[in-house]
């Protein structure tokens, strides 16, 4: 700053509002400043900074998965978000075999330069009910369930299943057959939960549960068997992937779809990419839930209490298409 200042021809100080925005700067001064930065490339001191201003004006992201199609979404609400309110984003993934729990990857995060913490939950750590984050570091889950200690918001997981076999039934099918994504997935632990409860709530026998792993090869196979079940005109798979993968089982196996089987999946990940999509999904609020959780940690960040051991679900909508087919027409 010492440097800029006398290549500019100003005190430090001038130097120091002009780094940090301040209006109270000449617009030629401001003009000089800048290209003396420019010339003898400096940058803000952040570390500074925050010692001065008492943040860093940048949110850590934990995530299992940078790739799947939610996750991409949910980050990129979250960075859209934060650059609109002058943050910055820091993204951190878990790792396999090492300490995967909320304590390892907020203690992380203390390492860097970071104001608060959002952890996407995609699988259910042990220390859920149990961590208690410190003061001077905010941390959101993004989690359907409340956490005693930290604020959380997701999709409505759980409801979205009832919603799925509501509407099933409602077209007039008997039973709901379900592809689950993979037991560790948390989400998938609570599609398969909802799916099973709206079953049973309606005195319906829960039919045999074929398993999946996200990806649409699994729901191809899943398919391939459930052609051979003689009661099953209605499938709900946890994602569109093994939706999209479960029709084209069906039909490789002889089934019509929507004519014979008809297939629903959630996320509705496969717009833009399907030509001609055919399929009825349930579209899961991905934008939403990074916005909401950026605001709940930069919130609590900048002073304002949000309450922890509260269930903040936001809802799914459903999109129909052409692969449900109506039995009571």
């Amino acid at each position: 700053m010492q440097d800029v200042a006398k290549e500019a021809g100003v005190s430090p100080q001038t130097v120091s509002r002009v780094a940090n925005g301040s209006s109270a700067v000449r617009p030629e001064t401001r003009l000089r400043v800048e290209a003396a930065m420019e010339k003898l490339g400096y940058r803000p001191n952040y570390a500074a900074r925050a010692l001065k201003h008492g943040r860093f004006q940048d949110i850590g992201v934990v995530m299992f998965n940078l790739s799947s199609f939610g996750n991409a979404r949910i980050l990129d609400s979250i960075a859209t978000a934060a650059n609109n309110d002058d943050y910055a984003i820091t993204v951190h993934s878990i790792g396999r075999g090492r300490d995967r729990s909320i304590k390892a990857a907020v203690e992380r995060m203390k390492q860097l330069p970071v104001d608060g913490v959002i952890i996407v939950m995609e699988e259910q750590l042990a220390d859920f009910s149990d961590f208690q984050p410190a003061a001077e570091l905010p941390v959101v889950l993004l989690s359907e369930n409340p956490a005693p200690y930290c604020p959380t918001v997701d999709a409505d997981q759980y409801g979205c299943s009832q919603a799925i076999v509501d509407y099933l039934l409602g077209k007039g099918h008997q039973t709901v057959y379900h592809i689950s994504g993979p037991a560790a997935s948390r989400a998938a632990q609570s599609r398969e939960q909802g799916w099973r409860d709206a079953l049973s709530a309606r005195s319906i026998t829960v039919p045999p549960l074929y398993t999946g792993d996200w990806e649409a090869d699994s729901g191809y196979q899943c398919g391939l068997a459930l052609a051979h079940e003689a009661d099953c005109t209605a499938v709900y798979a946890a994602n569109d992937q093994m939706a999209y993968g479960a029709m084209l089982g069906l039909r490789a196996a002889g089934k019509r779809v929507p004519e014979d089987v008809s297939v629903i999946g959630v996320d509705d990940s496969l717009a833009g990419t399907i030509p001609r999509l055919e399929l009825t999904t349930m579209r899961m609020p991905f934008d939403q839930i990074g916005r909401k959780a950026f605001s709940m940690v930069r919130d609590m960040c900048e002073g304002t209490d949000v309450p922890a051991n509260v269930k903040t679900v936001i809802p799914t909508e459903l999109v129909e298409r052409g692969s449900v087919r109506d039995l009571n027409a």
